[in-house]
């Protein structure tokens, strides 16, 4: 009997730690283009945010305003994620070199004990005179020493011909030939778009299909979202997606005016095994 306790203990300690040795090499992502992300946050709102992204290992946030009430909103983020039980750190961009009615910043959040940042994050200027918004990128470590690397963007408008933007990222892989691309942020175009294509054809895959991410303003039969604008594009060669999903934060309110007020986007979240 004391043979047998003992090899029940040794084989619970194996599973535990096969159980661990797995969960660490997981990452849970997310982008949310959070509308307005700057001083007119209350604190209420920005506890809330926290509360729907307490949970995930790394945000990519866009959107945030370019003056300093942006970078102010992201450091109250990340000091209200720090009393929800992990520890955070974060990055913020400077404005984007468009003119001044458009120009915005991006933020990163992350655990610092599920991820660590290589170098410094920055904003990608190859084509700075063809991109109105350029893409934010960072290079994150995971904690079995897996480099990845996230490119965040918010496109211009649908007006204003997204396309005419995007299809520059087909040009990354070779201009970074040694990064694990991760694209994610609101393009302003379903991910069925041709300007797609190229990326698709280089074993880019969207986690996502036929999912509308921006709010209407009014429901129409229960029908809250208008738009497939919001996407993450991502090579399954080094990893595995295990889950993925959107958080639908506005039945959290009474109503679409109530939820406008923290975005007129919802979260996409995606979670990947690097093993």
């Amino acid at each position: 009997m004391k043979n047998f306790s003992q090899a029940l203990s040794k084989l619970s300690f194996i599973l535990f730690f096969f159980c661990f040795s797995i969960s660490i090499a997981q990452v849970k992502l997310s982008t949310w283009n959070i509308q307005h992300m700057g001083k007119s946050k209350s604190d209420e709102e920005i506890s809330y945010i926290a509360d729907a992204l307490k949970t995930h290992d790394l945000i990519a946030i866009q959107e945030v305003v370019a003056g300093p009430g942006g970078a102010k909103a992201v450091a109250r983020l990340a000091d209200e994620l720090n009393r929800k039980g992990a520890k955070w750190d974060y990055s913020i961009s400077n404005p984007t070199k468009s003119s001044p009615y458009s120009s915005e910043r991006y933020a990163y959040l992350w655990k610092t004990s599920r991820l660590k940042i290589v170098g410094k994050a920055w904003l990608d200027e190859n084509f700075i005179d063809k991109i109105e918004r350029e893409p934010y990128f960072i290079r994150l470590k995971d904690n079995d020493g897996h480099v990845f690397t996230v490119v965040s963007f918010h496109a211009v408008p649908k007006k204003k011909q997204p396309e005419t933007e995007i299809k520059y990222f087909k040009k990354y892989p070779a201009l970074y030939p040694e990064d694990e691309l991760i694209f994610l942020g609101d393009f302003n175009i379903p991910n069925s778009h041709s300007v797609f294509n190229p990326l698709k054809k280089m074993n880019f895959i969207s986690v996502f299909e036929n999912q509308k991410t921006s709010l209407r303003t009014k429901c129409i039969d229960g029908d809250c979202l208008a738009s497939e604008y919001d996407h993450i594009f991502l090579k399954t060669d080094n990893l595995s997606i295990i889950d993925c999903g959107v958080i639908h934060f506005y039945e959290d309110f009474e109503n679409m005016k109530l939820a406008r007020k923290i975005s007129d986007h919802i979260l996409l979240w995606v979670e990947v095994d690097f093993n």
